[in-house]
């Protein structure tokens, strides 16, 4: 077949029979090794995108009953560098920042002021595990409320005490079920749980849920998204 008649073809296609092409016109570009990393970047992104279109603000992640639990000590210790930073628990607050009209420092005692949430759900990790666990904390929406965070703002930004760091889209930040969390098993965070406090985040996968808590800032525009999305994980990975 001439190429005169293949392009005579390709131009009397519908846009239906153009989109069936798209995934081995992008299953071709892998073949090239430039192309490589800007179409995973690129199918990631249209990821993200659509994730977050689909995420639904109110609906909940499964709950379970305590039967279900996975014992406490079956719960793997999973990190980014080490086991323990070792927080000064006597010093520890969690700085805010941001958009927010009550910035400064806040202590273990004043967000355990605001009304506690316990919650048996499924903890998934992107390694290829998951376990069920009991957490307890408040909602990371009622703390949001408590410092006055800008009703405009699009991200919630943490950083730790191991140099770890994480965001959040506003809308996993203000789900029910997400949660400052200072407690396991009905008993204080460990250090090797990521005492004192940590997220719980049941609709998103593990990584997401950043440990030993120092910072918290709510911002308008994102400066950087996790340390592991920086490195080319999902940016919003919804369960």
């Amino acid at each position: 077949m001439s190429s005169r008649t293949n392009s005579r073809n390709f131009r009397g296609m519908s846009r239906r029979e153009l989109l069936k092409l798209t995934p081995l016109i992008a299953l071709g570009g892998f073949a090239i090794p430039g192309l490589q990393k800007p179409l995973l970047k690129t199918g990631l992104g249209f990821s993200d995108w659509a994730s977050a279109k689909l995420f639904r603000s109110a609906h909940l992640a499964p709950t379970f009953s305590n039967s279900d639990l996975t014992p406490f000590s079956k719960f793997p210790i999973n990190d980014y560098d080490v086991d323990d930073p070792e927080v000064d628990f006597d010093k520890w607050t969690l700085t805010v920042t941001g958009a927010v009209q009550k910035p400064g420092d806040y202590t273990l005692p004043q967000i355990q002021g605001l009304p506690k949430i316990r919650q048996n759900t499924r903890h998934v990790c992107v390694e290829g595990w998951d376990v069920i666990g009991r957490f307890g904390g408040v909602r990371l929406s009622d703390f949001l409320k408590m410092i006055a965070a800008e009703p405009t703002a699009r991200f919630v930004n943490v950083e730790c005490a191991d140099d770890y760091y994480e965001s959040l889209d506003m809308a996993t930040a203000l789900h029910p079920q997400t949660l400052l969390c200072y407690e396991m098993y009905d008993q204080p965070l460990t250090r090797e749980h990521g005492a004192p406090l940590r997220l719980n985040i049941p609709t998103k996968i593990g990584y997401k849920q950043a440990k030993y808590l120092t910072d918290l800032k709510v911002s308008h525009v994102l400066e950087r998204v996790g340390y592991w999305e920086d490195q080319g994980y999902s940016g919003f990975y919804g369960l």
